[in-house]
């Protein structure tokens, strides 16, 4: 009769007592499938092996500072943590077309582009995803001018007539809410660049 090997959130609990074979097992466990993961993302067997293995000197040493805390979803945090790297990988590897410079922060420093490849789009839905963070943290009304403007396109005067202000009002608004997320972008030293 075939012995049940313990469940992950329990040799994650053991190897963080300090025994070292629980990785070994864990490790033997999710290879194949993080492997695979990074691998259908890098197309190259040399990147995606040196970014596995990053991947894993990442999990070891969060497991080791204790800043594991989602027991029982051992796997989709290792996945998380490798989905992570590879966008970090494409992020020092990819070069998207250059954005003409300005000290003004601008948004939407990346735009949809029909050519864009797979490692692209990762990187473009990671500094969506990242910038709908920083929006979520602005005073409501700063957003609510901000989300008319960028995502459904009104003019500021249709936002004045809309939320019963001033077209000046509404471009102080826009103002200090670009201010307050490049402040935000710094403080949590989130980068709104694909390069």
């Amino acid at each position: 009769m075939q012995s049940i090997s313990p469940a992950d959130h329990l040799l994650v609990k053991s190897y963080i007592n300090g025994d070292e074979s629980s990785f070994e097992i864990l490790l033997k466990r999710h290879k194949d499938k993080v492997f695979a993961f990074i691998l259908s993302k890098i197309k190259n067997y040399n990147l995606a092996h040196d970014v596995f293995q990053d991947t894993f000197i990442k999990v070891i040493n969060s497991l080791k500072k204790g800043k594991y805390n989602e027991e029982g979803k051992f796997v989709p945090w290792v996945m998380r943590i490798a989905h992570n790297l590879v966008i970090d990988h494409f992020r020092r590897q990819t070069k998207m077309r250059k954005i003409a410079p300005t000290d003004d922060f601008n948004i939407f420093d990346v735009i949809g582009n029909e050519d864009q490849n797979i490692e692209e789009k990762m990187i473009e839905n990671q500094i969506h995803a990242d910038l709908k963070k920083l929006i979520d943290h602005l005073p409501e009304e700063q957003k609510e001018v901000l989300v008319m403007r960028y995502y459904k396109d009104l003019s500021f005067k249709e936002i004045a007539e809309s939320t019963g202000v001033s077209i000046n009002t509404s471009l102080g608004r826009m103002r200090y809410a670009i201010i307050n997320l490049r402040k935000l972008k710094d403080e949590n030293n989130i980068s709104l660049k694909a390069n």
